[in-house]
C-alpha cells in the first residue's frame, strides 16, 4: 500500500514527500490516473494561487479523478490543497473549487498582518479524532497563508488557531482531512500528524 501525492505543479511537493519518507511511508508523487486509482490514500499539497491550482488540475484531467477518489479513500489536503476542497475562493475574483465541502475561501482581514506566517498554537476541537493522537494541547504548527477557509458547517472544523481572529486550522469530514498549516514543516508534531494519517489509511484498508 502506498500514498499518492498529487503532482499538479503547485509547490512544496518534495518537502511533503520527504516528511512521509522520514516516517517510513511508501510514497508515489504522481499525476497518473492509474497510480491515483490504485493508491491507499491521497495527499493534495499546494502553495500558490487558487485559480492557477484549479486550472492545473483541469489541464491534467484531475478534477473527475480526484472527486471520485476523495469520496472513497482517506484524503489529506495541505494548505492550498485543503482550500481547493471548498466551493469557491475570492482570491483574484470568484474562482470555483472542487466543491467536495461546502464553504468559501476568503482573504484574512487586513486588521491583522497578512500573510499569516510563522508558528501558531493549535486549538484542537475534535480531541477524540485519531488524526490528533499524541498531539499535545496548544502545540505549535507552521502557517504561511493569506486566505482562509470559512466552512458552511462548523461541524467539520477539527482545529483552529488564534491570529487576532479565529482561523480554521484543520477540517475533518468522514475520510477527508485538511490542514491550513504545513505539517511537513512543523517538526515532530507535524510528523506525528502525518504518521496518524498513515495509520488511519492502513486501518481503513483492512
Amino acid at each position: 500500500m502506498y500514498i499518492a501525492i498529487i503532482n499538479y505543479n503547485m509547490g512544496n511537493i518534495s518537502s511533503v514527500k520527504n516528511a512521509f519518507k522520514r516516517i517510513g511511508v511508501d510514497i508515489r508523487v504522481t499525476s497518473s490516473v492509474r497510480v491515483i486509482n490504485n493508491a491507499g490514500a491521497l495527499v493534495l499539497p499546494g502553495v500558490g494561487a487558487y485559480k492557477d491550482a484549479y486550472k492545473n488540475l483541469e489541464k491534467l484531467n484531475m478534477i473527475k479523478v480526484l472527486k471520485e477518489n476523495i469520496r472513497k479513500k482517506v484524503f489529506l489536503g495541505i494548505c492550498l490543497g485543503m482550500q481547493l476542497l471548498f466551493d469557491y475562493s475570492l482570491e483574484d475574483g470568484k474562482n470555483k473549487g472542487l466543491g467536495i465541502l461546502k464553504g468559501s475561501v476568503e482573504k484574512i482581514p487586513s486588521a491583522v498582518k497578512v500573510p499569516h506566517m510563522g508558528w501558531n498554537e493549535l486549538k484542537i476541537l475534535k480531541r477524540n479524532s485519531k488524526i490528533f493522537s499524541g498531539i499535545k494541547e496548544r502545540e505549535n504548527f507552521y502557517f504561511v497563508h493569506s486566505y482562509h477557509v470559512i466552512p458552511d458547517s462548523k461541524d467539520i472544523i477539527s482545529s483552529t488557531t488564534d491570529y487576532g481572529i479565529e482561523i480554521v486550522a484543520g477540517i475533518e469530514y468522514d475520510n477527508i482531512y485538511g490542514f491550513q498549516f504545513h505539517p511537513e514543516k512543523s517538526s515532530d508534531g507535524g510528523l506525528k500528524l502525518l504518521e496518524n494519517f498513515w495509520n488511519i489509511a492502513k486501518e481503513r484498508k483492512r
